[in-house]
């Protein structure tokens, strides 16, 4: 993610600025251009959840392009709700304006968009279940997960090594952005030369996946013990980390860092076209990063190793989200 600047006084805003701590402007993001305006026309979201983006034009109720996304919001009937959604939307707007720099979903993306559902355990009736995942082009995210002590929870429960907002949404929309690659020609049997058949049973991969848990030496082959329950999942979780990784590189040059085996602060992780490179690239920073968190005893910012094999899968996955969407 990049750092940006008030276009009135040019003080520093960050991505989830409303406001010019400088000149007390307000201020909004458009995600096509990726800089902020001032008296641009501001989401019908703002004074409810925060959303700081620009309305899209034409957009009903006028909102903007992350918000019209999402078709089902969660009860707010108590403010811890309302919360939380704000948050998780917060988080949808970070993954959308770093797919939007491959040109994913942005003005001159014929495609489709994803629809999002955001829905609470917490409802006016009792608890309720809330079972994330993608099914045709639904996103369903489960706001819960916002709160950190029950994300954390489920973290360990599940035995994961990140779980996050972001990881969910990048997890999700990477199985949206399969179908819209499915539209090209022949990246079907590409897809099946690195990820295996996708028309591989799906309900009963995941069913022997939860009754047996990971192979022990799924690291070799896959980037999370989760990838390894079926080719879909290989893909969502390696096309996350791809948008992990690019994303943490980018958001690390922006503010000034570098270092040896790494590019001038500035550099455009998203306009890499090499992705042995940008691995490389990003695994360096990486293990920078989590040595700097060990020093205080915080988790690793990305707590990882990537064999050859995984490597080689992120790479594939790096050409095929970063050439963008499909024109005409």
């Amino acid at each position: 993610m990049k750092l940006f600047g008030c276009p009135d006084c040019g003080a520093p805003l960050f991505f989830s600025n409303t406001d010019c701590a400088g000149c007390n402007q307000p201020v909004a993001f458009d995600p096509e251009t990726q800089r902020f305006l001032i008296g641009a026309m501001p989401c019908s979201k703002r004074d409810e959840i925060g959303c700081n983006w620009r309305a899209e034009p034409g957009a009903a109720e006028s909102r903007c392009r992350s918000c019209a996304m999402t078709e089902v919001i969660p009860d707010t009937f108590h403010g811890e709700n309302r919360g939380l959604w704000a948050e998780a939307e917060t988080a949808k707007r970070w993954v959308l304006a770093g797919l939007s720099r491959w040109g994913w979903f942005g003005n001159r993306d014929p495609g489709a968009r994803p629809v999002f559902h955001l829905l609470a355990e917490d409802t006016p009736t009792g608890p309720a279940t809330v079972i994330m995942g993608h099914d045709n082009g639904l996103v369903t995210i489960n706001i819960t997960e916002v709160d950190p002590v029950a994300r954390i929870t489920r973290r360990e429960h599940l035995g994961e090594r990140l779980r996050t907002m972001i990881d969910h949404f990048r997890h999700e929309i990477a199985h949206f952005l399969f179908l819209r690659l499915a539209e090209r020609s022949g990246f079907h049997a590409n897809f099946r030369h690195v990820f295996g058949d996708e028309q591989a049973d799906y309900a009963a991969a995941l069913e022997r996946f939860y009754a047996e848990g990971p192979a022990p030496d799924h690291a070799a082959q896959f980037i999370t013990a989760y990838a390894r329950a079926h080719p879909h999942e290989d893909w969502a979780e390696t096309a996350a980390h791809v948008l992990h990784l690019t994303d943490l590189l980018d958001s690390a040059l922006a503010a000034g860092l570098t270092g040896r085996g790494l590019p001038e602060p500035g550099h455009d992780a998203y306009a890499e076209t090499d992705s042995a490179r940008l691995l490389q690239r990003a695994v360096r920073l990486t293990i920078a990063l989590n040595h700097a968190n060990r020093a205080i005893g915080l988790q690793d910012v990305y707590p990882f190793v990537l064999s050859l094999p995984v490597r080689r899968k992120l790479g594939r996955a790096h050409e095929w989200l970063s050439c963008g969407p499909a024109q005409g």
